[in-house]
């Protein structure tokens, strides 16, 4: 608790999936846990990449295919209980700032709501406040190119908005850099997409019932957008930056996420999540 964030949003599980979309991009959410109004008692979570899922085609998408005849214009009035994570990870108000790292590694989510014995959400402990706590550390020793994925995921501008999504969701990503002939162009997230699903042209096609026109847009419709980006500029390094020099930029910058590019050529991608692995390892 003592790393957590204390003051935590909740929605109500009838809050609207369009109203859940619309929060987490005016509040710059990425998760928010979904709790009764009453009681604050934790009953699901919603993400970004559940938004990614359900306007991909992925199994979010069955409520719509199911109910609405595939109109997500209409689905999105739905409550957000319909597609939320029921089987929370959470962590225990008394549990060890270890305890919670731990908790994070071995189930692979980037935040976990934190509740008291009766269930009530009392903090969230993201992979943002664990990072930086540890980066407070003055013994960070290392380099980028030992610590970063080699083999990355990548995208085309001219791919569609819909294959962007589809890529997320089979390959369990939250990111895409954006290569063009082999040199680095753009970086594409989920948040980019939410953003880009719930404001503007592509927020009166979702409202209008003509989503098609949305999804079939190629990738280098978001990175022409400026008011869509979150990462207006890519946090890039050379292959031999060091992991201390590396935290503290994006810690300073706000950032999720560093490719490392020799040349404009993509060599590599670092995370917060592969930084706590390294400094908890240190720790």
């Amino acid at each position: 608790m003592e790393v957590a964030t204390k003051d935590v949003f909740t929605l109500p599980p009838t809050s609207t999936l369009m109203n859940a979309l619309k929060t987490m991009i005016k509040e710059h959410f990425r998760r928010i846990p979904i709790a009764d109004a009453g009681t604050k008692r934790l009953e699901g979570i919603i993400s970004a990449t559940d938004f990614v899922n359900l306007f991909g085609g992925g199994s979010k998408f069955g409520i719509v295919k199911g109910k609405y005849g595939g109109n997500l214009a209409a689905a999105v009035n739905e409550e957000v209980e319909k597609i939320m994570e029921t089987n929370v990870i959470t962590v225990d108000f008394t549990d060890s700032f270890e305890d919670a790292v731990e908790i994070m590694f071995e189930k692979k989510v980037g935040g976990c709501p934190i509740v008291d014995k009766d269930d009530v959400v009392v903090g969230i402990i993201t992979e943002r406040d664990v990072l930086k706590y540890l980066g407070r550390s003055k013994n960070i020793d290392g380099v980028a190119s030992d610590y970063m994925t080699k083999s990355v995921v990548t995208i085309k501008p001219k791919d569609t908005i819909e294959k962007a999504m589809k890529v997320m969701i089979e390959k369990k990503l939250r990111r895409l850099p954006v290569i063009d002939d082999g040199i680095l162009v753009g970086l594409i997230t989920v948040r980019e997409i939410l953003r880009y699903f719930g404001t503007g042209e592509a927020f009166r096609m979702l409202t209008s019932g003509n989503i098609r026109d949305a999804i079939e847009k190629p990738v280098s419709t978001i990175l022409a957008n400026d008011e869509l980006l979150v990462y207006k500029e890519i946090l890039t390094f050379p292959r031999d930056i060091s992991i201390s020099q590396l935290v503290s930029a994006m810690l300073d910058r706000g950032y999720g996420v560093a490719l490392i590019v020799e040349s404009g050529k993509l060599e590599g991608i670092i995370t917060e999540r592969d930084l706590i692995r390294f400094l908890y390892s240190k720790s």
